[in-house]
């Protein structure tokens, strides 16, 4: 009786197997990417302050009075108080084996939202001035982020679609409607990094560049299945 109803059951999932391979239609799957290509307008600024001493409190107190510092020259620059916040606080101890005894490293890392790449040397000399003493990175984006990823998400479509033009052309055949879209798409932003500001205090008053955003790529990605007829 078992033995029957196995073979039943194969025979059954066999014909609904079948029946769906013969339900589906013809198709073709290709992938698409749009990209577009813009000047950035903003940044995002990652900036810290670690100290490190015998006694807890003492590198506590020290890192607290230069964030302190740097939060009222922030707010001294008229940025919006929600383009700047902590990010990390942490206090650990240390061991130093070469001169065998333990230290405290406190540190703290503000973001900070810049709207006006114009005034990027400005804000890192015054927050340097205020008491940072690393810079962890710099991320440039744009403000029209959303308009540049619907343009490059269109792009991306008109892309895959003539892949598949070129495809069918060659086999014969026509191109038929879109059965299965599939958004693929990953931000990336690249990041300038770098791991102190001791070199960088540059006379207020120079003349010298000291940032080249550059160009940044906004992309879409996309799989699209289509119908062969």
């Amino acid at each position: 009786m078992k033995k029957t109803l196995l073979a039943l059951f194969v025979a059954v999932s066999t014909f609904a197997t079948a029946q769906i391979q013969q339900n589906t239609p013809p198709q073709i799957n290709v992938a698409g990417e749009g990209k577009v290509t813009v000047i950035p307008d903003e940044a995002e600024i990652s900036i810290g302050v670690t100290n490190t001493g015998a006694d807890a409190a003492t590198v506590k107190k020290a890192n607290d009075a230069a964030i302190d510092a740097i939060l009222k020259y922030l707010k001294g620059q008229k940025l919006d108080a929600k383009d700047y916040q902590t990010e990390r606080v942490s206090l650990q101890r240390t061991y130093d084996y070469d001169k065998k005894k333990y230290n405290f490293v406190a540190s703290q890392t503000i973001n900070i939202h810049l709207r006006d790449l114009s005034k990027y040397d400005a804000i890192i000399m015054g927050v340097t001035d205020a008491g940072a003493n690393t810079i962890n990175g710099v991320t440039f984006k744009t403000s029209k982020e959303e308009q540049y990823k619907s343009e490059a998400r269109v792009k991306a479509v008109a892309d895959a679609r003539k892949k598949a033009e070129d495809y069918t052309k060659a086999l014969g055949q026509k191109l038929g409607k879109a059965l299965m879209v599939t958004d693929n798409s990953q931000t990336y932003y690249p990041v300038m990094r770098a791991t102190a500001l001791k070199g960088y205090m540059a006379d207020a008053e120079s003349t010298r560049e000291t940032l080249a955003p550059g160009e940044i790529a906004i992309t879409a990605n996309v799989n699209i299945s289509y119908a062969l007829e």
